[in-house]
């Protein structure tokens, strides 16, 4: 096994030297800002106070006011699972235009060809950043470093399967492409430690700006918090999601399927071993951690005089639901509940501020994003758009169409044997794409059944899916040609093969 010892930073630092040179740039300036990316794990936008959907014990002041300081997304469906909306961070496309991407060897074990599914971090690297990345990896076992990355301290997830539930300690961490060694302190604090080093400069060429993407495992399950908050959130009441038995009478049969919980004696639901309610506080708790992290990250930059040359990006690779839907600690599934994320940007001086954007975003606008803040030109066709105009305007007009895919554990052409059958379901869910137009959500499943329409105005809690009225056929008409349309702009190797929808007999 590989060796539980501490590594002095020396060491941490010295194998940085062994990356190729670059050529030196100016530090960062007004048009070349450091950017600083904050990315968690299996985070709903429920838990941050600054959600008017959070439960009204949540207490998230530090995530709150960095809100307060920039711009909040409401909607933001960055991927369906871990894997893929990292690839679609990593590559700025979503899964079908990952080609070589792909699950192999145990579980989580997944690898690719670099050249093939190149990933852009190396662009901004070539390009006179200083590009980081700490925490959690997700996306093949080749990290990049040296190639994508001039700093890295990893969690290399598919390299070391046989640690893969180890979120919160016991972490195998590779040390700049070289040692690994196991991590015994709570993971979460950890990170934030190396990454408040490296925005004071340890490790890295202070003449160049920085890009840092600073991935955590929290609250992924085992949804383990620091011992310090285990007595935080005593005599906490949950609201039973309506949902969370079936039937569902208006969903597809594939959602009449769900049934992860049980009743207790008293009638409370019960999954696991736990009560709904000890589930949520569990969760909740772990996320004191992260708003911790994001007060010292933030205080970090004040003190080193970077705070408003600095873009930071909060969001997490997708949400998690507890009862709704009658889901148990599962992504996935097409449903706010599921899948939403949050979503804020700062950057104080340059952006809107205490601003609140309605506008519903995909994933893959966030690179696009990043591409235009530092004045490089995406080197490939990505399939975001560029969010600046809504961060100057949060009501400007938006043209584009936002789309989602959730294609289960399958990436690039990879993807199209399964839609020949009735393979495309990952996790009780069938693969689908999931476009938002304003308070509209439309969900087309990759098999043959329903399709979901939900006017979340109405119906935040997705129960009444329209797509079965008469009353709404001309918006699933319309919504449906958008969603092929979105597919054949980003040449979508799927976008002439999609299955047949099943016809309701209510429509």
């Amino acid at each position: 096994m590989i060796p539980a010892t501490k590594l002095t930073r020396r060491q941490i630092f010295g194998t940085l030297a062994t990356a190729a040179a670059l050529p030196v740039r100016a530090a960062a300036t007004p048009e070349r800002p450091n950017i600083l990316y904050i990315y968690t794990d299996d985070h709903s936008y429920r838990t941050l106070s600054c959600y008017k959907e959070a439960y009204p014990w949540v207490k998230t002041p530090n995530i709150d006011r960095l809100a307060t300081q920039g711009v909040r997304f409401l909607a933001a469906y960055n991927g369906s699972w871990c894997m893929p909306s990292r690839s679609t961070m990593l590559t700025g496309r979503h899964s079908y235009g990952a080609e070589s991407m792909r699950m192999e060897g145990p579980y989580p074990g997944c690898e690719y060809d670099p050249e093939k599914c190149p990933f852009w971090p190396k662009i901004l690297r070539q390009k006179g950043y200083f590009t980081a990345q700490i925490g959690k990896w997700h996306t093949g076992t080749d990290t990049g470093f040296g190639r994508d990355w001039d700093y890295q301290i990893v969690w290399n997830r598919p390299k070391y399967t046989e640690t893969s539930q180890n979120y919160y300690y016991d972490q195998p961490i590779t040390y700049q492409g070289g040692k690994t060694e196991i991590l015994k302190r709570y993971s979460t604090d950890q990170y934030t430690d190396w990454a408040v080093d490296f925005l004071k400069g340890e490790g890295r060429d202070k003449a160049k700006p920085w890009y840092l993407w600073l991935c955590y495992g929290a609250v992924h399950s085992p949804y383990q918090p620091a011992q310090r908050h285990l007595n935080e959130l005593p005599g906490i009441d949950i609201e039973t999601p309506k949902d969370i038995f079936p039937p569902r009478a208006t969903k597809p049969d594939w959602a009449q399927k769900i049934n992860q919980w049980t009743k207790g004696p008293d009638g409370t639901p019960v999954s696991g071993g736990k009560t709904l309610t000890q589930w949520v506080r569990q969760y909740h708790q772990g996320v004191y951690g992260l708003d911790e992290a994001v007060g010292r990250l933030m205080a970090t930059l004040e003190e080193t005089k970077q705070v408003r040359n600095t873009l930071v990006i909060f969001t997490s690779d997708q949400g998690l639901a507890f009862g709704q839907h009658g889901f148990r600690g599962v992504k996935v599934a097409p449903y706010d509940a599921n899948i939403r994320s949050p979503l804020i940007f700062s950057m104080p001086g340059k952006i809107a501020e205490n601003a609140v954007c309605e506008v519903p975003v995909s994933g893959v606008d966030i690179p696009a994003t990043i591409f235009k803040f530092t004045g490089i030109s995406p080197p490939w066709d990505i399939h975001g758009h560029d969010l600046s105009p809504l961060l100057k305007n949060p009501k400007a007009d938006w043209p584009h169409t936002t789309m989602m895919l959730a294609t289960g554990q399958k990436f690039g052409s990879d993807i199209l044997p399964d839609l020949d059958g009735k393979k495309a379901m990952h996790e009780q869910v069938p693969y689908y794409i999931l476009i938002r137009e304003k308070h509209l959500k439309y969900v087309r499943p990759l098999i043959t059944d329903l399709e979901e329409l939900y006017d979340l105005n109405q119906d935040p809690d997705e129960l009444n899916n329209l797509a079965i009225q008469p009353a709404h056929q001309a918006t699933l008409q319309r919504l449906r040609a958008k969603a092929i349309a979105e597919l054949k702009r980003t040449k979508a190797n799927i976008a002439d093969r999609l299955p047949p929808v099943r016809e309701s007999s209510q429509a």
